[in-house]
């Protein structure tokens, strides 16, 4: 069940009650391609963190290990010792990212694996097999996601497609939460709105998805290609056709400014892999803007990544041993760097829902760019 408590313009207060527990919107979720956060980042780390959700992808779980080994093993949660909601991408950024190795049909699409090959076919009712299997809180519906610079003709013939590939996602899960044996019969459904930088064909496809019903819906095929400005532009321009009393999820997005404009037009779900990776090359997060590690000005500096704080590397260690680490190619180096990043966001998050609570989240989105545009 999802509960708006609280609304500032069309910014959304909410929660989402799922059967891993409740998430407390707006939310970024924590990237776990391969269900483990990349930079060494174990299960008890994210609870130290603030995560509320992490995000696995059916496309990688399903080539490796294999979706079949992880149900065999009782489904994504057991298998990582994660008790909390856990979201599973569909596969179809990465048929759209493995462009020079697919075909995109009707059924579905066919594809090579980028591990070994070998052939692969993936359509809606596959995807949500994969899903069940994988056990997830919230599974998202198969899509393809097109360039958003695309030509306008292949957009609008992709799009039609996704939206008849929704309604064969919806029901094979309704099929699937239905059999004895599946672990996970409340699993969530999330459609995916496309359309590219085209108003009308995204404000279409909203309003037909919607008629759907599914338990979230998602923006998706932004932040490929686009200027923020034109992000901006689809997200004001289609949210409010999708359904308010649902969640809305802006897919891979983004950067900690991105996220404030966001919140600003109505989304409530993120995720993204720049505080990973960004941690994992020495660049980080603070209220004060990003800085690089691996600059010498920091080879004496005996101060924490960020004054005040909380997180694990900054309550011990100085800009000056993590530079090292990261210099000396030590794996903490990295780790210490992904845990002050996603810290950085989670918290970022906690300030925003706290924001909107207190019905400042205007002035809020003010100081905290205005801080972050500083220099160091």
């Amino acid at each position: 069940m999802y509960k708006i408590l609280k609304t500032e313009g069309r910014a959304k207060r909410a929660m989402l009650e799922t059967v891993h527990g409740t998430i407390q919107t707006p939310v970024f979720m924590n990237v776990g391609t391969a269900a483990a956060i990349k930079g060494a980042v174990s299960t008890e780390d994210l609870e130290g963190i603030k995560t509320q959700v992490e995000l696995s992808n059916t496309y990688h779980l399903h080539v490796r290990p294999g979706d079949t080994i992880i149900r065999q093993l009782g489904g994504l949660h057991k298998f990582m010792s994660w008790d909390k909601p856990i979201l599973t991408d569909s596969g179809g950024f990465q048929v759209f990212s493995l462009a020079g190795l697919r075909r995109i049909k009707e059924e579905g699409v066919y594809f090579n694996s980028h591990i070994d090959g070998r052939k692969i076919f993936m359509g809606p009712e596959e995807s949500m097999q994969i899903q069940s299997n994988l056990a997830s809180t919230i599974a998202m519906a198969f899509d393809e996601c097109p360039s958003s610079v695309a030509d306008r003709h292949y957009v609008e013939a992709s799009v039609a497609r996704t939206a008849r590939w929704l309604e064969r996602c919806k029901k094979e899960m309704h099929r699937l939460c239905g059999l004895e044996d599946t672990i996970n019969k409340k699993q969530l459904l999330f459609g995916i709105n496309q359309g590219a930088i085209y108003d009308d064909i995204r404000i279409s496809h909203a309003m037909r998805i919607a008629e759907l019903e599914c338990d979230g819906y998602a923006l998706g095929g932004l932040a490929v290609g686009e200027s923020h400005e034109q992000m901006y532009h689809v997200i004001e321009e289609t949210v409010p056709y999708l359904p308010q009393n649902k969640p809305t999820y802006l897919m891979g997005v983004g950067t900690p400014a991105n996220i404030l404009e966001a919140v600003e037009r109505g989304v409530d779900f993120f995720d993204c892999v720049y505080p990973t990776r960004n941690g994992r090359h020495g660049h980080l997060y603070t209220n004060r803007g990003k800085i690089n590690l691996f600059n010498a000005k920091y080879e004496l500096d005996n101060r924490p990544i960020e004054e005040g704080c909380s997180c694990p590397a900054c309550r011990r260690y100085s800009r000056a041993y993590i530079r090292h680490l990261l210099k000396a190619k030590e794996m903490l180096g990295m780790r210490l760097c992904v845990l002050h990043n996603l810290y950085f966001y989670n918290t970022m998050m906690e300030e925003i829902r706290q924001a909107l609570d207190e019905g400042g989240f205007a002035s809020y989105k003010k100081s905290k760019l205005d801080g972050m545009s500083g220099h160091l």
